[in-house]
């Protein structure tokens, strides 16, 4: 069977009628912005905001949107891994042959997909976080670090003195995008023929072999473009959790915005940085969907 290849590129004349209208289009919003409006636009003083001089240290610093786009990126990584691992479960309880588990699953999804996000995060930071972390003894434990540890871990989960208000909102986060995650997990599974299951079945193998050694790597495959949209759903829902001053991107970018007052530059600025991580993470799914075609 010959390999798949890559479509060739073909633009007809539609096309680049198409998009020289909304290049033009793009192009008279731009003009319009810079000339039209009662606002005096400041692009200088967006460097620092990337990255800045200490004279301190005599080195380059990150600025603090580089700050936020760091913490988003810890946060979208770690609550995307738990997302990943607990949708999974939750997707094999939907398509498991016991009814309870079934349920339980049908009834983490449907409540948590028809719960507003935002509600999620207000319950689970003030009603059950501090609870959970204080039984927890995360303080004790950050606290009981060493500065070597601690200036190791900051690097994965950020300033370790916030390490419990980051650790409720990567949880909180984890839990609404695994509800997501189980029903592309069930989806993918569906999927696969029932004869696949049935052959299997004949030749002595359990349903959790089958399932480990069949089916799952079929429905991976097709399961892939829906979890990358879903992961980069993640790095964009992370702005959420700006309301309980998770320092992220949106979050910095909030209160450069009070201070400075260049609303539209800090904005405009953010748009491209959320584009740049999410397009790249896109390209990265992309080539990993095509290796695995071939």
């Amino acid at each position: 069977m010959p390999l798949p290849t890559e479509k060739r590129l073909k633009i007809t004349l539609l096309d680049a009628a198409i998009l020289a209208a909304l290049a033009g289009a793009f192009g008279y919003i731009v003009l319009k912005a810079a000339t039209g409006l009662n606002y005096h636009w400041n692009w200088e003083v967006l460097p620092q905001f990337l990255a800045r001089f200490d004279e301190r240290s005599g080195s380059w610093v990150p600025g603090l949107l580089t700050k936020g786009l760091f913490t988003t990126v810890r946060l979208s990584v770690w609550s995307g891994i738990l997302a990943v691992i607990l949708g999974i479960f939750i997707g094999l309880f939907r398509v498991s042959p016991s009814l309870f588990k079934r349920q339980v699953g049908a009834v983490y999804v449907g409540l948590i997909r028809n719960t507003p996000p935002l509600v999620l995060i207000f319950v689970f930071y003030f009603f059950i976080g501090d609870q959970i972390m204080s039984l927890l003894g995360v303080d004790h434990f950050i606290y009981g670090l060493s500065d070597g540890t601690r200036e190791a871990l900051s690097w994965f989960f950020g300033p370790m003195n916030r390490f419990p208000r980051f650790l409720s909102a990567l949880i909180t986060l984890a839990l609404f995008e695994a509800a997501y995650i189980a029903e592309i997990v069930r989806a993918g599974i569906d999927s696969v023929e029932p004869g696949q299951w049935e052959a299997s079945a004949s030749t002595g193998m359990t349903r959790f072999q089958t399932l480990l050694y069949v089916v799952l790597p079929q429905a991976l495959q097709r399961m892939l473009p829906a979890l990358a949209g879903q992961f980069i759903s993640i790095i964009k829902d992370s702005a959420i959790v700006s309301v309980i001053s998770i320092e992220e991107l949106t979050f910095q970018a909030q209160q450069l915005m009070t201070t400075t007052y260049r609303s539209f530059e800090i904005w405009i600025l953010v748009l491209a940085m959320y584009f740049a991580l999410t397009f790249l993470c896109s390209l990265i799914v992309r080539k990993l969907e095509l290796t695995l075609s071939r």
